[in-house]
């Protein structure tokens, strides 16, 4: 039960990211690097309390999965622009969850067992089910909201979001295993670095950035209890908790950011929430045979 209750907090943490720094405002580049200026505050707090032992291999590898990173996130941030948080955070997700799958699967043959292809394939089946309900459009809704979205901007940003965020979790988990503690430090630099990146390194510490930092250590603190969830509960309910932020960024965008949805909408993404959540628990079960 202990276990369960760490895994609410990164659920929130993570699932309140997106409409919190909307609320905040700013563009995408600055979201982006407010939010890893936090990011890296957070991590040396962390490196203060801990001291890890930061090898030549952490330090190289962690900059190089923040840069990763921070391509994720900023093309996040853009698509919620195009898209609003409600519509581009499941896609988002969703997308990340179905393609690491099939890459654990095809390149580094994570699912070796009948039931976990069976499992896995029907969570992959829901998810895209998920994907398709929650970003749907009414097309006989003609309020003016609709005029302001542009779904095509906001697909390729989510498609580079999601090769950036994907490229990261292989580096980590698949390539290069490292303590979460010692990596956090050198992958928040890294963070920061892209997201200078990003800015052509014409940097400005507005008040915008500044508040953006809150986000960064909403980022931090779901690192740290998804850690103690997993360590508690194992790391499939933790995996499969944290997804479940999807629905509070949904319903977030709604309520805070006032993104309209027709009656239809709002029947399609409850249908999409059902699928997705579905999806993303059947993953985190297959991931624990």
């Amino acid at each position: 039960m202990e276990g369960i209750l760490l895994a609410l907090i990164p659920m929130f943490a993570w699932g309140s990211i997106g409409f919190v720094s909307n609320k905040i405002g700013g563009r995408p580049e600055q979201q982006t690097f407010g939010m890893t200026m936090g990011a890296l505050l957070f991590a040396f707090c962390v490196w203060l309390v801990v001291q890890p032992t930061l090898s030549w291999k952490v330090w190289l590898f962690g900059i190089l999965g923040g840069i990763l990173w921070s391509v994720g996130q900023s093309g996040q941030f853009k698509s919620m622009k195009y898209m609003g948080v409600s519509v581009a955070n499941p896609l988002s997700s969703g997308s990340q969850l179905v393609l690491g799958s099939l890459v654990g699967v095809l390149i580094f043959h994570e699912w070796t067992k009948s039931i976990q292809f069976v499992l896995g394939f029907i969570a992959i089946a829901l998810l895209i089910i998920g994907f398709y309900f929650s970003s749907k459009q009414d097309s006989d809704d003609m309020l003016n909201q609709r005029r302001t979205l542009d779904l095509p901007k906001g697909f390729r940003a989510i498609s580079y979001s999601t090769l950036g965020y994907v490229s990261y979790a292989i580096l980590f988990n698949n390539i290069m295993k490292f303590d979460v503690m010692a990596v956090i430090f050198p992958m928040a630099v890294g963070m920061c670095f892209g997201a200078m990146c990003f800015m052509k390194f014409n940097i400005n510490f507005e008040a915008v950035v500044v508040k953006n930092m809150l986000t960064g250590l909403m980022w931090g603190i779901g690192n740290v209890f998804m850690l103690l969830a997993a360590a508690k509960a194992g790391l499939a309910i933790a995996f499969s908790f944290s997804q479940l932020g999807v629905i509070i960024s949904i319903i977030g965008g709604i309520l805070f950011l006032g993104e309209i949805k027709t009656k239809k909408e709002m029947k399609w993404v409850i249908l999409g929430i059902i699928c997705f959540v579905a999806g993303a628990i059947l993953l985190g079960i297959v991931k624990s045979y």
